[in-house]
């Protein structure tokens, strides 16, 4: 799947051969996106005021009216706190030319130069991108449009109707797409587009929408606007979703990568969050490793887990570069996944020019690691090492989040208002409107009917220069030239899995265990690290991980019978990779906003699912 070619004309105005249409008038697409778009949908006075506004645009094509509604959004101070534009697009076209398209426009350059920072990996499927702190959410749609709108749910403040003309691409106009764009809109969802086609008309009047003739942008004579206001019921397939308008107080339980990452999505969104914790600091259980990796899983035929892995890893990696320094809390270095012999396989079409972003890996990235060239093996570009507890600090000091340590929570009780938290001597920690249980293995004492398993993890690790500095994966893992609190540099190896055991102390089977991984991991180390072995100069850590029964994270609600009470748990082995993605999730399940995944893919996290 390569970019999208775009022709540029000696007028300055692209077009596609694929449509063998223009991708905006040539009156300029700033006027067209601001005279069509935003004034047809009556923005941004529309959103003044508002907690949040969620678009819904069919054809991203050069990004433009995206720009232009970042762009409003900033300029405006009475915009919403967060702006969420989802949308489709089947064809995505390449970085220069999303670049060349918004410097005509001086007030679009430096936004653009941002989305393209963004813009990588986009394979079919959805792709989340962040900007403003978090508060600006570019949800893009990779795929034909009637399978990307059904994979998405939310109910939609206006509408953006754009993509080629009905003459050249009659898919994104059909009758069928315009229904399906319709599930979108609730009681006065606004509505936008540049045609004035007939059987546009007829196809959106039908489906509910009241419509009005509006002038439109030279050589165009008409535009439409509209707003949704059937005259009859709407029967919704499923249940409403929920959407809370006011955000309060949430007490979350556990200060790891879980706990951490949903206390920061939420302040986000205006909630006031105490993150409890039964340790004095955060990060002192299985997130208190002391580095990790951070890379995908990846299969043939990219199944479900290697979907949502690189999903995660997209999420994580936006609160990477936003919040932390690289080279000293996390490093963007690419990651070397050993294979068996013969089992380098990828998806069909995966190759070093992307847009996937894991392939085999080169005879020279192999060498440049310490190993022989023809070692089997993948190569992560979006992937690296990261310090864990930094991630989780930072978290925690976003503006809306309060840590309490020392602060075991025994009991939960539900009040008419909230919810009331004890510690085991029954003195009130504190009540809330809402509760997040994100305690690890210890979630179970909340949440019995769960299937979490603890899974007893050991690592090795100390201080040396001169090991490979790129992290290596596979039937364990070595991460190295890390620096520490003084500089010095360190290095981890591991990780044994022992399922159903919570002992927190060494042993030295596991010990011996981790030095056999790593011989045949990387042999060249494993014998350079003997002697500290043999001295004992090596530390020991020892962490809990909590795992579901599918191996996949849950996030949900614990009861639907005792409302605000929700999981976020079960990330195993995968922290870094699932924590930011499932919070984001959580999020955006309690206000109705669009989903970060596929409405597929949601599910298979969601406490429903056991």
């Amino acid at each position: 799947m390569t970019a999208e070619p775009v022709a540029w004309r000696a007028d300055g105005v692209p077009r596609s051969e694929r449509f063998d249409d223009i991708y905006h008038t040539e009156t300029g697409a700033l006027a067209q996106s601001r005279h069509v778009f935003l004034g047809g949908c009556g923005l941004p006075q529309a959103w003044a005021g508002q907690p949040q506004w969620r678009i819904l645009e069919t054809g991203f094509g050069l990004g433009l009216n995206f720009l232009t509604t970042w762009q409003a959004w900033r300029a405006d101070a009475d915009r919403p706190r967060m702006l969420h534009f989802v949308s489709v697009e089947a064809h995505p076209v390449g970085a220069d030319d999303l670049l060349r398209a918004a410097e005509a426009y001086p007030e679009l350059a430096s936004l653009a130069r941002e989305l393209v920072a963004q813009w990588h990996g986009l394979l079919p499927g959805f792709h989340r991108l962040a900007f403003d702190e978090g508060r600006v959410l570019l949800t893009l749609c990779i795929g034909d449009v009637q399978p990307m709108l059904r994979a998405q749910r939310f109910e939609a403040d206006s509408l953006f109707l754009d993509g080629f003309s009905p003459q050249q691409n009659p898919a994104m106009w059909s009758p069928d797409t315009l229904k399906a764009v319709s599930r979108f809109a609730r009681q006065g969802t606004g509505l936008a587009t540049w045609t004035y086609a007939r059987a546009v008309r007829d196809a959106l009047s039908q489906n509910g929408f009241q419509l009005e003739r509006r002038p439109g942008l030279p050589p165009k004579r008409d535009c439409l606007g509209g707003v949704f206001a059937p005259a009859w019921t709407v029967r919704r397939r499923g249940p409403a979703p929920e959407r809370i308008e006011a955000p309060g107080r949430c007490a979350v339980i556990g200060a790891g990568l879980a706990g951490a990452a949903v206390a920061a999505s939420l302040a986000r969104r205006g909630w006031q969050v105490t993150v409890l914790d039964a340790a004095s600091r955060p990060a002192s259980g299985a997130s208190g490793l002391p580095v990790g990796v951070l890379a995908p899983h990846v299969s043939p035929d990219d199944a479900l887990l290697s979907r949502l892995t690189r999903a995660g890893i997209r999420a994580t990696w936006l609160e990477l570069q936003r919040l932390l320094e690289e080279g000293r809390d996390w490093r963007a270095s690419g990651v070397l996944e050993r294979r068996p012999e013969g089992d380098t396989r990828v998806p069909a079409g995966w190759s070093d020019s992307g847009p996937n972003e894991s392939w085999p890996a080169s005879a020279e990235q192999l060498m440049a690691a310490g190993l022989p060239a023809d070692v089997p093996a993948l190569w992560h570009a979006r992937a690296g090492w990261v310090r864990p507890s930094r991630l989780i600090e930072a978290w925690l000091r976003q503006p809306g989040v309060e840590f309490r340590g020392n602060a075991a929570v025994a009991r939960l009780t539900r009040k008419a208002d909230g919810w009331q938290l004890f510690d085991a001597a029954d003195q009130l920690l504190m009540a809330a409107d809402r509760v997040v249980v994100a305690a690890g293995f210890e979630s179970g004492r909340f949440a019995p009917k769960l299937p979490l398993q603890p899974v007893r993890g050991q690592v090795a690790w100390g201080h040396m220069a001169g090991l490979p500095a790129t992290p290596l994966n596979g039937d364990g893992h070595l991460i190295a030239q890390v620096p520490d609190a003084e500089g010095a540099l360190l290095w981890l190896t591991g990780a044994t899995f022992d399922r159903d055991s919570t002992d927190l102390a060494p042993n030295a089977a596991d010990s011996a265990a981790n030095r056999d991984r790593l011989a045949r991991l990387h042999p060249t180390a494993a014998a350079a690290l003997a002697p500290a072995f043999e001295r004992g100069e090596v530390n020991t850590w020892v962490g809990v991980r909590c795992a579901s029964g599918d191996r996949r994270p849950l996030v949900g609600p614990l009861d639907e019978e005792a409302s605000g009470l929700w999981a976020c748990t079960a990330l195993g082995s995968r922290g870094l990779s699932f924590a930011a993605l499932c919070a984001e999730l959580l999020a955006a399940q309690w206000h109705g906003e669009p989903l970060p995944l596929p409405a597929t893919l949601a599910k298979a996290l969601g406490t429903q699912r056991l």
